[in-house]
């Protein structure tokens, strides 16, 4: 099968190149810009386009089928001629159903935590030896890609997103999975560029459970008030699976886990992520694990990539970096590393990267997410406001909006790297928030800091 790809290079569709070269598809594709490491991962396999931009001639009736990105625009030259020539043009959402539709499909969705449930999921089933195959947000530890197809296996499990499936069809992603297997871990406005009010957005998640095949199941996160309304409300002919946190205990900077065996120390900590694991723990029981043996594997998950991520350690202080951004997660990861370390003092930094974190309008939505910090800073940029074409955010703003005494607000990356490497972290935890890099931060830079 002759698939090409227009976006190659984006972070969810170059996987899905890498997965199907591995299938053994002949793959082409093109890009006007690819970052690394997609740029090495595509070069190793021979999938690197020789050059980046949009050429037409690429599109020909020899093609089976044209899977279009997020990156590409409506009027993408490769775009008009395959629709032109009349070519099957999928997006990534409805390529990844059609490679599923034979079989039992395990959907991960919610505003937080669909990336680490999903990835828990993973980790116990590669534990357990059971093939699957698999979309997931994040590169995982033993595992070669983000996405895995095959033939022969019979789950595929998906990390169901909310957000547009392609420039052409703006419905959200996990509106097309049409799930076997569901579960919802939360509703927490987001996205405001595409879902302008709550209302709007909640609406996304009652079309997936209604979107739930008959006879499938909903496993849902009875803690969060929202998501429980939605799926108890829900005519839909499927069973309901109500999670909660389970009990556990902190000790010396340990988490234990309780378990019908007793305590159980664990490497993720945090409230939200304990409340992960259940939801993770009724999905991989109806996948055929059972309890203990998933206790036993969920024991040495470490987390996925860029979700609380210690990039720095010595006797008494921590340094994480964490992909939160969204008011929730805030709030959710820097209680966590609070609770985690109590007598340390904990230093919450936060980048507003985003296009909803950018928003004047919707600031309000961080009142008290940075309160467990002992010093809190929020970072953006003026200029990434501009290229968003969003009005100007002043200092003002953000300290009323955050209402949180002594914040501090830093614009230049240069001040706000002299900040950091002015403290001292002795008995100290450090927590870096953003999906971007603080204007250039180096990460790894601040490994001196806690030597």
């Amino acid at each position: 099968m002759r698939v090409h790809f227009i976006a190659i290079g984006g972070a969810a569709m170059h996987n899905l190149a890498l997965a199907l070269d591995h299938k053994g598809y002949t793959i082409s594709g093109s890009d006007d810009v690819i970052y690394e490491p997609s740029k090495s991962r595509l070069e190793s396999k021979g999938l690197l386009p020789n050059t980046f931009g949009w050429f037409p001639d690429k599109i020909s009736k020899a093609l089976d089928a044209v899977i279009l990105g997020m990156h590409a625009k409506p009027d993408n030259p490769e775009l008009l001629k395959a629709q032109e020539l009349g070519l099957k043009i999928y997006s990534y959402p409805e390529f990844l159903f059609e490679q599923s539709k034979h079989k039992t499909r395990v959907v991960i969705g919610g505003s937080h935590g669909k990336t680490t449930i999903t990835s828990m999921i993973l980790h116990v089933l590669h534990y357990m030896g059971i093939a699957v195959d698999y979309m997931v947000g994040a590169q995982l530890e033993g595992f070669d890609r983000m996405v895995h197809l095959t033939e022969e296996n019979d789950f595929m499990v998906l990390e169901g997103d909310e957000y547009l499936s392609s420039p052409i069809d703006r419905r959200p992603k996990f509106h097309l999975y049409q799930p076997n297997i569901a579960l919802l871990s939360g509703i927490a406005w987001d996205h405001i560029n595409v879902f302008p009010t709550y209302e709007n957005y909640e609406e996304q998640f009652r079309i997936f459970v209604d979107g739930i095949v008959k006879g499938g199941s909903i496993t849902y996160n009875i803690e969060d008030k929202a998501v429980q309304g939605l799926v108890e409300a829900s005519e839909n002919t499927i069973r309901k699976f109500p999670y909660q946190t389970p009990d556990y205990t902190v000790e010396d900077g340990t988490t234990y886990l309780e378990t019908p065996e007793g305590a159980m120390p664990i490497a993720i900590f945090g409230p939200h992520n304990l409340n992960n694991l259940a939801g993770a723990k009724w999905i991989c029981q109806q996948m055929g694990v059972d309890e203990a043996d998933f206790y036993e594997a969920i024991a040495s998950f470490a987390g996925a990539s860029k979700r609380m991520e210690k990039i720095a350690e010595n006797g008494d202080s921590v340094a994480f970096k964490d992909f939160a951004h969204s008011p929730s997660k805030v709030k959710a990861t820097t209680r966590a590393v609070k609770e985690q370390y109590p007598n340390r003092r904990l230093v919450a930094c936060l980048e507003l990267h985003t296009y909803s974190s950018l928003n004047a309008e919707f600031l309000k939505e961080y009142h008290g997410a940075l309160d467990h910090a002992d010093e809190a800073v929020v970072f953006f940029s003026p200029e990434a406001v501009a290229i968003k074409k969003l009005a100007a955010v002043t200092k003002e703003q953000i300290l009323q909006a955050f209402n949180k005494e002594g914040l501090q607000v830093f614009t230049d990356p240069k001040a706000f790297k002299d900040y950091l490497f002015a403290q001292d972290f002795a008995q100290s935890s450090l927590l870096l928030m953003s999906s971007g890099n603080y204007g250039g931060l180096e990460f790894d830079s601040l490994t001196g800091l806690f030597n």
